[in-house]
């Protein structure tokens, strides 16, 4: 049932992602300069959250779970970003998929510190 579970988070996530991307602007006022880039990373940190929580089921080793990880979600921002080429009033942006990447990597860092400090004091 948690793997069922974890699998629709991390699908209804990247489709949410993709409804958005396939706006064509976003009611989201800008406060600061490269607030976009936070919001990507954001976006892209709880991505990979849910991609470790999804795929932890059948990959066991962390770094390799870490890896599985990063890689789909970078793989999933370079799509998101090829997709909003096509969108009228969007663009793409290497940039914002680096912010995606970062994101998920920086993620990746606290769940592999986490679970090495819970296994530490268990």
């Amino acid at each position: 049932m948690l793997k069922a579970f974890d699998l629709l988070a991390l699908l209804v996530f990247c489709a949410v992602i993709y409804w958005l991307s396939d706006q064509s602007s976003l009611p989201v006022p800008e406060l600061f300069t490269l607030q976009d880039k936070v919001q990507h990373f954001t976006a892209y940190f709880i991505m990979g959250v849910l991609a470790w929580r999804s795929f932890r089921h059948a990959v066991k080793p962390p770094l390799i779970l870490a890896v599985l990880s990063v890689t789909f979600c970078s793989l999933y921002g370079i799509s998101d970003e090829w997709h909003q080429s096509f969108v009228a009033g969007r663009s793409s942006d290497s940039l914002d998929w680096l912010a995606d990447t970062a994101g998920a990597f920086v993620a990746m860092l606290f769940l592999t510190k986490f679970f090495q400090f819970q296994k530490q004091y268990r």
